[in-house]
Formats: C-alpha cells, sequence, structure tokens
C-alpha cells in the first residue's frame, strides 16, 4: 500500500494529513473552509484515493495560507507514498465535462514540480471561496509533489463547474500516472533510472 501521514504546522496553518493513494475514494476533511472540503471529496472520489484532512488555519484573514497550505501537504503526501515511482505509469491526461465547462489536465510525475495554469474563472468568488485560491492550490501541490501539471479550460462560464472540473480532471489525470504498469513493475519509467 502506498500511503503517507504527515502534519505540517506553522504560525498560520496547522494541518494533519493521510493519503492512501491505492484507495477506494473514501473522504474525511475538516479544512475549514466548506469549498475546499467539496473540491477534495471530488478530488478523492474521482482519484480513487482515501484521503482524510484536518485543519485549523488563520480563516479570520482568508482562506489563503489554507488552501495553499494543504496543496503543500497534498503534494508531499503524494511524493512521500510514491517513493522511487518504480512501476508507475508516470503520465495521465483527462479531458473532463463538467456541464458548459471542459476542462483538460495533464500530468507527468517528472520529479521537475511546475503548474502551467490556463483557466479563465469569471467570478471573483464562489460563495467565500476566493477563485484565485484554485491556482495557488494547484501550484503548491505540483511543486511538492515534483508534478508536472498542465490545465487547460476547453469551455465553460459557470466558476463553481469550472473548478470543480478542474479537481475531478487532476484527480483522474492522477490516478492513470500512479497506476503500476505490470510489464515494468520493479522499474523507474525515465532512462535516467531516478525521477
Amino acid at each position: 500500500m502506498r500511503t503517507a501521514e504527515l502534519k505540517r504546522t506553522t504560525k498560520e496553518t496547522d494541518i494533519w494529513l493521510r493519503l492512501n493513494v491505492d484507495g477506494t475514494g473514501e473522504s474525511k476533511l475538516a479544512t475549514g473552509c466548506g469549498f475546499l472540503d467539496h473540491m477534495l471529496t471530488l478530488f478523492a472520489k474521482h482519484g480513487r484515493f482515501d484521503l482524510e484532512v484536518t485543519c485549523k488555519g488563520d480563516t479570520y484573514v482568508d482562506y489563503h495560507h489554507t488552501v495553499e497550505d494543504i496543496g503543500i501537504c497534498l503534494g508531499n503526501a503524494f511524493a512521500e507514498a510514491l517513493g522511487e515511482k518504480r512501476g508507475i505509469i508516470r503520465y495521465g491526461d483527462t479531458t473532463l465535462a463538467m456541464d458548459e465547462s471542459l476542462v483538460l489536465s495533464a500530468v507527468d510525475f517528472s520529479g521537475r514540480g511546475g503548474c502551467y495554469y490556463a483557466l479563465n474563472i469569471p467570478a471573483q468568488k464562489v460563495g467565500d471561496f476566493d477563485t484565485e485560491l484554485c491556482e495557488e492550490f494547484f501550484i503548491a501541490f505540483a511543486r511538492q509533489a515534483g508534478l508536472t501539471l498542465h490545465l487547460r479550460q476547453l469551455a465553460g462560464s459557470n466558476s463553481h463547474h469550472i473548478i470543480e472540473g478542474t479537481f475531478k480532471s487532476v484527480a483522474r489525470s492522477l490516478k492513470k500516472a500512479v497506476a503500476i504498469d505490470p510489464a515494468f513493475a520493479d522499474e523507474v519509467p525515465s532512462t535516467k533510472g531516478v525521477l
């Protein structure tokens, strides 16, 4: 089982996170941000990842530190759970329709963390969630996971649908990328021999 459990405490957030990459999609979330809980529930379900997160953050300021720091922790958890990345397919992509929105994600567990983000979310807020935090989450996640992540919005006008489609698309791309290729189960998927 590829799992990770970690705790991260700063002056802004106190986070505990547990991840099972080979899970069933179960989640237990208490981030202090309802919209993020909703997105991470979808992420776990569509990636078939078991995910537990608790966070006490300075949400009296806003959700920025909570969202970014959970992205950092989730990225670290994927990096830890995958270790040397032996046997993984490494790459994954998904074009996902969410009502009028259409979002493409492509991932590569390259060891070179980077997020290449091209979403045009029309509203500044969904409920009390600042929509610019979607980008902050995925930047933090990709950097810490050592993941190249491309996000493209191909269609969409509803901000909730665009963000939800993005989380679902990324989860499904990750599910493909972390799957074990039985033909190469003991190999690191790189000519360099390391990722």
